[in-house]
């Protein structure tokens, strides 16, 4: 496996070794050995997929301590835009974001550690998205900032994606205080 890193500390693109021949391929998409060789030290509890149509976008969420969640997030099927976006305070990236392409023919993932909100865009049909969190869903601490909000400034290369309810109505970042 190849561990890059990004312009945000803690944030790793990971792209396996991946072995194929005539009947197809294999490669280890999670390996905790492995990982922890790569400062990700940490334990998964709850596995997360979703299946989205062309431009659909989801985001940007997070979860405020002490149920903040760091996700392992991968393609199964097509492919996305998956953007990180740094709210940790007293981080010299605060509100600074990372877009990666995501896809299941290059089989890449990323770990985006506790403190960043997190979106992604997906740019096939039937994409299959799916991740692994390092702790549970919590209802009352999960909250979602504006996917297009001037401050960040995403490039998400689309102005009308298909968004939720819950997305439409994020929080703008300006008025937005961080608990991390």
């Amino acid at each position: 496996m190849k561990v890059e890193t990004t312009d945000i500390e803690g944030l790793l693109l990971i792209r396996p070794t991946v072995f194929e021949d005539g009947r197809g391929y294999f490669f280890e998409s999670y390996n905790k050995a492995a990982f922890s060789e790569h400062g990700i030290n940490v334990d998964f509890v709850q596995d997360n997929q979703s299946l989205s149509q062309k431009d659909v976008l989801r985001g940007l969420h997070y979860q405020d301590p002490p149920y903040a969640q760091g996700k392992l997030v991968r393609v199964l099927s097509g492919s996305v835009l998956d953007v990180a976006v740094d709210i940790r305070k007293n981080s010299k990236t605060y509100g600074k974001n990372v877009g990666v392409i995501l896809s299941a023919k290059e089989k890449n993932t990323l770990y985006i550690p506790p403190g960043f909100a997190h979106g992604f865009l997906t740019l096939e049909n039937d994409t299959v998205f799916s991740y692994k969190c390092t702790n549970y869903y919590n209802k009352s601490s999960e909250g979602c900032l504006l996917w297009n909000d001037p401050i960040l400034a995403i490039n998400w290369g689309i102005s009308s994606p298909l968004l939720s309810e819950k997305d439409k109505n994020g929080r703008a970042f300006a008025s937005f205080i961080s608990l991390f």
